[in-house]
C-alpha cells in the first residue's frame, strides 16, 4: 500500500520495482499480494493495454483507523485502553512520543 499511495496507480512490475532494495519479492508474491488487498476493498485495477494498473481505494489514514479497529478488537477485547496500557508496559516508547501522548490525552480531556 505505501507503495501506491506514493506513487498513485501503477503494475505489478511497478510495485516490485519501488519495493526497498532489502524486500526481494517475487512478481507472484506481489502479484498475490494485490488480489489479496483488492479482494478486501484497499485497491481497485484497471486495463491498460495489456497490463492491470492498479490504484487505491483507500488513503493511509483510513486504512490506519481500520488496522487500530480490528487490532482493538481482536487482541484487545475491544478496549483502547487495553491497548495503550500494554503500549505504555513495554517500555519502548521514547520520552518525546510519550509527552505526545500525555498533551493528546489532556486535549480529548478538554
Amino acid at each position: 500500500m505505501e507503495v501506491l499511495w506514493t506513487i498513485g496507480s501503477g503494475t505489478v512490475a511497478d510495485v516490485a520495482d519501488a519495493l526497498p532494495s532489502g524486500v526481494p519479492l517475487a512478481y507472484s508474491s506481489v502479484l498475490t499480494t494485490l488480489r489479496v488487498l483488492e479482494n478486501k476493498g484497499y485497491l481497485t485495477h484497471g486495463k491498460e493495454g495489456r497490463a492491470f494498473i492498479y490504484r487505491p481505494l483507500v488513503g493511509r489514514e483510513q486504512a490506519r483507523q481500520s488496522a487500530v479497529a480490528h487490532l482493538v478488537s481482536r487482541f484487545f477485547e475491544n478496549s483502547p485502553e487495553l491497548l495503550m496500557l500494554n503500549l505504555l508496559g513495554d517500555g519502548k516508547l521514547k520520552p518525546g512520543e510519550l509527552d505526545r501522548l500525555k498533551a493528546r490525552i489532556e486535549k480529548e480531556k478538554s
